[in-house]
């Protein structure tokens, strides 16, 4: 069994499938959390992509934890936010980094909302990591999507 398929079916276990792709890399992504307010939507999303390269006996790996809201929003946020009225409003934020540990609740309180939720999306980095190494692949993180 190639590294590949070994990935493909260690995902079966992991919240994310990884899928594979045209260009020969495995890529997934998974809704960790959503909140619907009057009008509006917000999600929670990890996405990843990883690429085994046979040759060099490397892995590339690369994470983002994004959230989109998109919806109306009133112009209550506070006493520094002075907008009347309704309007359309949609945002998108994302981390990236070359490692990032803990649960999901770390990573909410950088976008400042309350998820609650409690998913170790470093599991997926941990077993695509360990199985690397078990065949002998080097396993590396990287900061771009197109990198890897």
């Amino acid at each position: 069994m190639s590294l590949q398929e070994r990935f493909q079916e260690l995902s079966q276990s992991l919240p994310v499938r990884l899928l594979p792709q045209k260009d020969g890399a495995l890529a997934g992504d998974a809704v960790v959390a959503e909140r619907k307010a009057l009008l509006s939507k917000k999600k929670l999303a990890y996405k990843c992509r990883v690429r085994v390269d046979e040759n060099a006996r490397t892995v590339r790996f690369w994470e983002m934890l994004v959230e989109q809201s998109s919806g109306l929003s009133s112009g209550s946020g506070g006493l520094d936010d002075m907008s009347p009225g309704f309007g359309f409003k949609k945002e998108s934020y994302s981390t990236r980094g070359k490692e990032r540990e803990g649960t999901i609740e770390e990573a909410s309180q950088l976008f400042g909302k309350d998820y609650v939720y409690a998913w170790d999306y470093g599991v997926v980095r941990r077993q695509l990591g360990a199985a690397a190494e078990e065949q002998g692949y080097r396993f590396e993180t990287v900061l771009r999507e197109k990198s890897v």
